[in-house]
């Protein structure tokens, strides 16, 4: 865990034009953040990405977007009006407020890094004849811990599902968790809140003209089953994916934009034959993986976490976690949502959502797995991977740090900047400004001709431009210019007349997608 380096993720994040916080002039609104020039543009190449490995790979995907306002009966059915609760808890010294599931959550965590403290220590003692498995099963420290996780594990999940908040509270005290922030231990007592945002429709008051803002994009998809099976001829199995909007009052909203009131989703419902959705399940659990994967991040930053304490609709539930600057986190989640939400929209509506199979000659409601993956927890895990400070050669030979957000080159906000070497000669700035007219229809480009070269290099390495174009005086004779790279910085002469072609292929989104078929 390092406060300090993501301290300075989300400096850099405004400073370079990544994310601002909303209403800044107005000193702010807690929890929503605006997206700059350079956020806006790794946003959608992230969306891009999802969308493009999801409805363009697989001919069983197609695509939605649904509206934000839906009928209230859609959250009753769901279960959001009656269970979509926080169970928080504050202390009484310091005024904060915490979701006592995440108190314990961490406190588990911190059991976690005992273990992996002990196995690390065995792994140098032992070297190459080190045996982790027989290790963790055989060592009596290491198999208390695991047992002490269990025994927090059940009772939590005994009380969240039970609602018996009282020995939530009484575990968060046998268990002496401090306040973060202030180390205190003293808490009030455990109570739900419901995170869902409501408003009125039109001028009717009262339950009646009560609408919510979406808290999920899913039911979206749950709804328009019956439409898009139809219109599409799908069979089972087959999915359907959306990227959308969704709102939630998180009391405990921090760190940064990882939980937000206001956030994007990545989510795709695959409908399947019941009896098969635990095949599925993997299916989906392992192309999820590899997706991260795809981008070429450390796998050691990303692992599966089970989940103890499964959601009223699922049978099945996993998280891919990604090692932020603070702390192992959900980014993703893979659920088996069994005929949950079908049967319930079924049922409160009245119109039957099933599916008539021809091969078994029957009409069933089908089963769901789920795939959903918060885009602005993606844009930071992006920026937490790629964020590096090192020390590189200058041009006189001598060495000077640099911070560098080393990103996906599909995923990069500006693919290439073209840097004319000097700004005060008309010939060569033209010259510039002739290249980057040409290599704009290819990818997403920059001219920047203000401050030295070597300033204009740091610049654009620290927004992730995988390229820099130069232009010097001996292309007004060649015709070719110098590209160096990002994250190698070496440099190399190419014929303008090739240079759309070479930075195209080396940024290409089809890149990453040809991984992972």
């Amino acid at each position: 865990m390092s406060e300090e380096l993501f301290k300075k993720i989300v400096s850099h994040a405004k400073t370079y034009g990544f994310v601002y916080p909303s209403s800044e002039v107005y000193d702010g609104l807690s929890a929503v953040y605006d997206y700059g020039p350079y956020g806006v543009e790794l946003k959608n190449n992230i969306k891009s990405y999802w969308w493009k490995s999801m409805v363009q790979l697989h001919h069983d995907i197609v695509g939605l977007d649904a509206a934000i306002f839906m009928h209230p009966k859609t959250w009753k059915a769901s279960g959001h009006v009656d269970a979509f609760n926080d169970p928080l808890i504050d202390n009484k010294d310091s005024k904060k407020r915490y979701r006592a599931d995440v108190l314990v959550e961490d406190h588990i965590a911190k059991i976690e890094a005992k273990i992996d403290k002990e196995v690390a220590k065995a792994e140098k003692r032992f070297g190459e004849s080190f045996d982790k498995e027989q290790f963790i099963t055989t060592n009596t420290r290491v198999v208390e811990y695991y047992a002490e996780i269990k025994r927090i594990n059940e009772r939590m999940t005994n009380a969240l599902s039970s609602g018996q908040l009282e020995d939530l509270k009484a575990l968060i005290e046998e268990l002496e968790i401090a306040d973060p922030v202030s180390g205190s231990k003293n808490w009030t007592d455990v109570r739900q809140f419901n995170l869902m945002f409501s408003t009125q429709l039109g001028n009717i008051a009262g339950d009646e003209g009560k609408l919510y803002l979406r808290p999920e994009t899913a039911q979206g998809i749950f709804v328009n089953f019956l439409n898009v099976q139809k219109t599409t001829r799908q069979k089972i199995p087959f999915g359907i994916a959306q990227i959308g909007k969704a709102f939630r009052n998180e009391i405990v909203a921090r760190q940064f934009i990882f939980r937000m009131k206001e956030f994007e989703q990545m989510e795709m419902q695959y409908f399947v034959q019941p009896g098969s959705e635990m095949e599925w399940y993997r299916y989906w659990k392992n192309m999820r993986m590899k997706w991260h994967h795809a981008l070429g991040v450390d796998e050691n930053m990303l692992r599966f976490h089970d989940h103890e304490n499964l959601a009223h609709y699922a049978n099945a539930a996993v998280d891919i976690q990604f090692a932020f600057p603070f702390g192992f986190k959900e980014l993703e989640g893979i659920h088996s949502r069994t005929d949950f939400d079908l049967k319930s929209h079924s049922d409160l509506s009245g119109k039957k959502m099933q599916f008539f199979d021809p091969e078994l000659n029957e009409s069933y409601i089908p089963f769901v797995v789920e795939t959903s993956i918060g885009v602005d927890r993606m844009f930071l895990a992006m920026m937490s991977f790629a964020y590096q400070e090192e020390m590189v050669p200058d041009a006189d030979g001598k060495e000077s740090e640099r911070v560098v957000l080393k990103l996906p080159a599909a995923l990069a906000p500006v693919k290439a900047a073209v840097l004319p070497l000097v700004k005060n000669n008309e010939e060569l700035t033209l010259k510039a400004k002739a290249v980057f007219d040409q290599l704009k229809f290819a990818v997403q480009a920059q001219y920047d001709e203000k401050d030295a070269i070597g300033r204009r290099y740091r610049r654009q390495d620290a927004i992730g431009t995988p390229f820099c174009v130069t232009v010097d005086f001996e292309s007004l004779q060649d015709n070719a210019v110098t590209v160096r790279d990002r994250d190698t910085l070496q440099q190399v002469r190419l014929p303008i007349a090739e240079l759309n072609d070479y930075i195209t292929k080396k940024t290409d989104i089809n890149e990453l997608l040809k991984k992972l078929v």
